[in-house]
């Protein structure tokens, strides 16, 4: 209990996929952090020197905590869920590839525990996608055309982007959901339609992450631009998350409220 007695007064989090990227980036970080402190982690693959107990399974997992930060697979989602169901609780979920099951049952367990998850957890992204609330009525109904080009490491296998797909979803339902998406126009012998996002993607290198939104008017563009140098931003993003969702009331939430 010692161990335990020093940090009472930090948040206490519980690190789901620590020996990942994203929870190692996490861990690096919370070392330079007076306020919180990793109490345990989990991940099924060794290798990794922590300096915390790392269990296989968060249901092996006995350690009491404040938040859950959660970096690992899909297929754990389910057992993290139930977990944090029985100890209620809070998760910052940044885990893609959740089927649609899978977030009903995340919508569904967020009625019994605070629950945080985003298509990016950047602040900087967020605060683009607060932005374009903004920008895009207006610029939108002033008939400018609007494109979003994204780019990427080589080796990132989906396209577009998760937060390419957010950030045009942000656009077309500030505009009463009027624009349809158009990710290719090989083959297309045609001018551009009025009413249309288009979604590029760019892979190459080791891009971290970059994406332009582009309205181009009559004699006029402005761009909005995200670019991301490291991974580290995300890790910075979810232990914002965290600090924010500890002791929050049963819900659904996403990075705008962080941002609110």
């Amino acid at each position: 209990m010692l161990f335990y007695e020093h940090i009472k007064d930090m948040l206490r989090i519980i690190m789901h996929g620590c020996n990942g990227r994203m929870g190692q980036a996490i861990t690096r970080l919370v070392k330079e952090d007076n306020d919180m402190q990793i109490v345990a982690g989990i991940d099924p693959f060794d290798g990794v020197l922590n300096d915390y107990p790392v269990y296989k399974s968060i249901a092996e997992c006995n350690i009491e905590a404040d938040v859950v930060i959660d970096f690992a697979f899909a297929n754990a989602v389910d057992g993290l869920l139930s977990y944090c169901l029985e100890k209620k609780l809070p998760i910052v979920l940044c885990t893609t590839g959740l089927t649609e099951e899978q977030m009903a049952r995340v919508k569904e367990a967020s009625k019994e525990i605070a629950i945080l998850k985003s298509a990016n957890m950047s602040l900087g992204v967020n605060l683009l996608i607060k932005l374009l609330k903004g920008a895009a009525p207006v610029l939108g109904n002033a008939g400018f055309d609007i494109e979003i080009v994204e780019q990427h490491h080589k080796m990132k296998k989906d396209a577009p982007s998760g937060t390419a797909l957010a950030l045009a979803d942000t656009i077309n339902e500030s505009l009463d959901n009027k624009y349809t998406y158009v990710y290719d126009r090989t083959g297309r012998s045609e001018a551009r339609r009025e009413n249309e996002i288009g979604i590029s993607a760019v892979r190459g290198g080791t891009i971290v992450g970059i994406h332009d939104v582009i309205f181009a008017g009559e004699d006029e563009v402005i761009t909005l631009n995200h670019t991301a140098y490291s991974r580290a931003i995300f890790a910075k993003g979810a232990l914002t998350a965290a600090k924010f969702l500890a002791g929050k009331e049963p819900g659904y939430y996403d990075m705008q409220d962080v941002i609110a």
